[in-house]
């Protein structure tokens, strides 16, 4: 018995497949709001031991390096404004997400200017839990001084690897061990995605995709972003299936076990400056050693009045979190040519030591789980399973159009 006319089957088969590559928003943050749902730092840098203080959301929003501009787009900066003697620690900002994000969410970052120059070190990524590496790290864009590209990594406890680098993966696998110190890194071969060059281009964007196949991100220039996303809207689902290649593709099977390796998610933006990568010396002065006359880090940038750091401020219309209750896809997509790549073998910093492993325990992080969304407390897991049977039962009805085709 034919269920449906030919010509509707194939249009639900169709719907079918867009479906299952569907991800679903459930936190918008953005405009005059943006604030609202993060945590701040309130601390020094313990964990990277950079020459800043992350204020606390008092504080940050009094001296001005936290607010909203006249456009609606978040920003966070380094202090610009006042002088810093030797021993100070500069003012910056750290804010963390109340919200953790489990395993089958999808994360978009929209920025339009990224914190760069000789000294500084900013980072979009995230954190499962209080105590480092154990619930695993996912570093999204993170570059430092005169990089100029993003690099990408994993950090986790021992036994997970990014030994096989997939062939579609744009970016240029660095360090397999995601145990080291530095992570299992990738470094981003596609131009502009860090620096002046992102900032000329009216930035791009960031995605992850958190999967129990695997860890992938993308970033496209802002000429460059799927129509996707630059049709999606604070309530709108959001199709990743047209995405393309990811600069990242940390594949779980016979590598690294997701749900062993990562606990669900905090999302984090920061910018310290110097610390343990950005300052070390034989990362800095190849690039940045002519800054000043001592040659060190600290004493070149950090301490004076500040003029030096007009660039380092995050700007962001938007950060976006998703979840999905189906079956998320692996991205398989063909890889392009690049065009202009990045040649980062002659610069100093890519796969370096970015946190010591003696940093087990942070302090005072206020990086305390909250509830999920998925799944989570009762209410959010009754949603869980509901999501389960309506996927379970979409799937039956795709194998039942599949039949139908034949």
């Amino acid at each position: 018995m034919q269920l449906f006319p030919k010509t509707t089957t194939f249009t639900l088969f169709c719907a079918f497949l867009t479906l299952i590559h569907a991800y679903d928003v459930v936190r918008e943050y953005s405009g005059v709001s943006f604030f609202d749902e993060w945590d701040f730092f309130g601390s020094w840098d313990n964990l990277t031991l950079g020459d800043v203080y992350w204020l606390d959301k008092s504080d940050a929003f009094s001296q001005g390096l936290a607010y909203v501009n006249s456009v609606g787009n978040a920003i966070i900066k380094v202090d610009n404004m006042h002088s810093v003697q030797s021993p100070q620690k500069r003012n910056s900002v750290r804010i963390t997400t109340k919200d953790s994000y489990a395993v089958g969410s999808l994360w978009i970052f929209d920025l339009v200017h990224i914190p760069y120059g000789c000294s500084v070190w900013p980072a979009v990524w995230s954190l499962g839990g209080s105590t480092w590496p154990e619930g695993g790290e996912i570093d999204i864009m993170e570059a430092i001084n005169l990089m100029p590209s993003n690099q990408m990594a994993l950090h986790t406890t021992s036994g997970c690897f990014h030994n096989y680098t997939p062939p579609n993966q744009l970016g240029a696998t660095l360090v397999t061990d995601c145990s080291t110190a530095a992570g299992c890194t990738v470094g981003e071969l596609q131009p502009n995605s860090y620096g002046s060059g992102f900032a000329a281009m009216g930035g791009g964007v960031f995605a992850t995709q958190f999967d129990v196949a695997g860890i992938f991100t993308w970033f496209w220039s802002r000429p460059n972003i799927p129509s996707s996303v630059t049709q999606s809207n604070s309530t709108s689902g959001i199709d990743i299936s047209q995405w393309g290649p990811p600069s990242a593709s940390y594949l779980a099977a016979g590598q690294c076990n997701i749900t062993e390796f990562f606990t669900p998610q905090q999302l984090i933006l920061d910018i310290t400056l110097c610390g343990n990568w950005a300052g070390l010396p034989e990362v800095y002065f190849p690039s940045c050693g002519n800054r000043g006359p001592t040659g060190i880090c600290y004493n070149d940038n950090v301490v004076g009045d500040g003029s030096n750091y007009n660039d380092a401020y995050f700007e962001i219309p938007y950060v976006r979190a998703y979840t999905t209750g189906g079956v998320a896809p692996t991205p398989t997509a063909t890889p392009f040519e690049i065009v202009s790549k990045v040649d980062i073998s002659t610069y100093p910093g890519y796969g370096s030591v970015t946190i010591p492993l003696s940093a087990v325990t942070a302090t005072n992080t206020k990086l305390q789980p909250s509830q999920m969304f998925f799944p989570g407390n009762g209410a959010s897991q009754r949603i869980s399973w509901l999501q389960i049977g309506v996927g379970w039962w979409m799937t039956s009805i795709g194998v039942i159009i599949l039949i139908e085709l034949l």
